[in-house]
């Protein structure tokens, strides 16, 4: 049994899929190949999670900012994103996967928003995996309506605490992330949950986003073992000993 599999793994584990374009352009293929395999490896990697009991995947699938690449790019996103429901969606649910959307559906197509919600409601009941489809969000529109929603709901300057604010956050419904991965090389977190990831582990991966899987989710998990949080405190003596 490998070290990944004997020791704790985090609970949540959010990903920034980097890397789909470049994966295409290497075997000169349009960037949509490189979406569609995309696809593929988050399958994988919604099983590796559940290998490995892991209780919560968020995927960064299409930022707020993401509308500024060609609109044959974007839209070739939106159709593979019904497809991709269509095709897996079943197996999904089968897998024990709940399904949620998080992100701003006032801009998206009634159709699309017409799709994520089927896919909520079918899987609600799931609870193998909590899978998070972050969708045309970004950390700085999260953190803007929930503001939104606090003042429309009536809480006083005075009540607003980061306890009460994180209550109207998209992701109200999960724990902060303990391990965030980027693949693709590159080294920002590109508007992804801003809020969320005060104290959470960083791993920058090379990896192409189509070529992630297994093996390298339990690199990710092994480096974030290897970090010693403290969560801007200090260990005592009894700490120490513990986990000596």
């Amino acid at each position: 049994m490998s070290v990944v599999e004997e020791l704790p793994v985090p609970r949540h584990v959010a990903i920034v899929m980097d890397g789909n374009g470049r994966w295409a352009k290497k075997r000169f293929l349009p960037r949509f190949f490189g979406h569609k395999q995309g696809v593929e490896a988050v399958m994988k990697t919604i099983q590796a999670c559940i290998d490995r009991d892991i209780e919560y995947l968020t995927v960064f699938a299409f930022s707020s900012e993401n509308w500024k690449r060609p609109a044959e790019e974007v839209s070739g996103l939106m159709g593979l994103v019904l497809a991709a429901v269509s095709r897996y969606l079943a197996k999904i649910g089968k897998m024990g996967v709940r399904v949620r959307v998080v992100g701003d559906r006032d801009t998206i197509s009634p159709k699309l928003r017409e799709v994520w919600a089927d896919a909520e409601e079918a899987t609600k009941h799931n609870t193998k995996l909590n899978l998070s489809v972050a969708f045309n969000y970004g950390g700085r529109w999260d953190i803007v309506q929930a503001a939104q929603q606090a003042i429309r709901a009536g809480v006083s300057a005075d009540e607003l605490t980061e306890a009460k604010l994180s209550e109207y956050m998209a992701m109200n419904f999960a724990p902060d992330p303990d391990l965030f991965i980027r693949t693709g090389g590159e080294v920002r977190i590109s508007n992804f949950l801003l809020w969320q990831v005060a104290y959470t582990e960083f791993v920058f991966a090379d990896t192409l986003w189509p070529e992630f899987g297994a093996a390298q989710l339990d690199q990710a998990i092994e480096a974030f073992r290897q970090r010693d949080r403290r969560y801007g405190g200090v260990k005592t003596p009894a700490d120490e000993a513990t986990t000596a």
